[in-house]
């Protein structure tokens, strides 16, 4: 009878962490759509201002026309940061931490290389003497791309906390949860970051 019970108590905690499970990345969807409204209204922001371009200042075709190749490149290393973190996941349903960890820090490289290339973008921007304050077109492209940037660097940052914590404990349910709603806000930034290169970059300089 203490058997039966004790089979029952752990049948329904199991119930419960998984239901807490579902109930965990329902809320994290949740927040995603709620910024999927924040970058909707930065893009029609910028679709708004990007035509405000005063005399003399540059347009997105003069300042992407020639640095097209590195954003390309910028973006291959998010493109491919969004794959590493699917092997990731891969490895945990395998129970693999060793993997897991493996994939994590090479998605994080990725990852720091995209924020890396993006600063260097900005940096020479600026000191072109074209920042934020030129126009109202670079003021709604350096709060686009640098609010996608932000996200990213955060990401990054809870990677690490994230690859702390399964080194100390391993793949527990907890983690295994914090990784599954990592792994939707990371694909969710790769999804804006191919709509910012086709609007911001690819339609500017057509």
């Amino acid at each position: 009878m203490a058997e039966v019970l004790h089979h029952d108590n752990h049948g329904h905690d199991e119930h419960h962490h998984h239901d807490d499970t579902d109930i965990t990345v329902f809320g994290f969807w949740t927040y995603l759509m709620s910024d999927l409204i924040l970058f909707g209204t930065l893009f029609i922001a910028f679709a708004v201002l990007s035509s405000h371009i005063p005399p003399g200042t540059p347009s997105a075709k003069d300042l992407f026309g020639e640095s097209l190749g590195f954003v390309l490149t910028e973006t291959f290393a998010l493109l491919i940061s969004s794959v590493t973190f699917g092997f990731a996941v891969l490895a945990s349903y395998k129970k693999n931490v060793g993997q897991v960890l493996t994939w994590l820090a090479i998605t994080w490289v990725f990852g720091a290389a995209f924020i890396g290339m993006e600063l260097y973008e900005f940096n020479h921007l600026v000191h072109a003497g074209h920042g934020p304050s030129t126009s109202a077109f670079l003021s709604a492209f350096f709060t686009l791309v640098g609010t996608h940037g932000i996200h990213v660097t955060s990401g990054l940052v809870w990677m690490i906390v994230l690859m702390i914590q399964i080194k100390k404990n391993g793949l527990t349910l907890p983690n295994t949860r914090r990784l599954a709603c990592l792994s939707l806000f990371w694909h969710f930034l790769d999804i804006v970051w191919i709509c910012v290169f086709s609007v911001v970059y690819l339609m500017g300089v057509i």
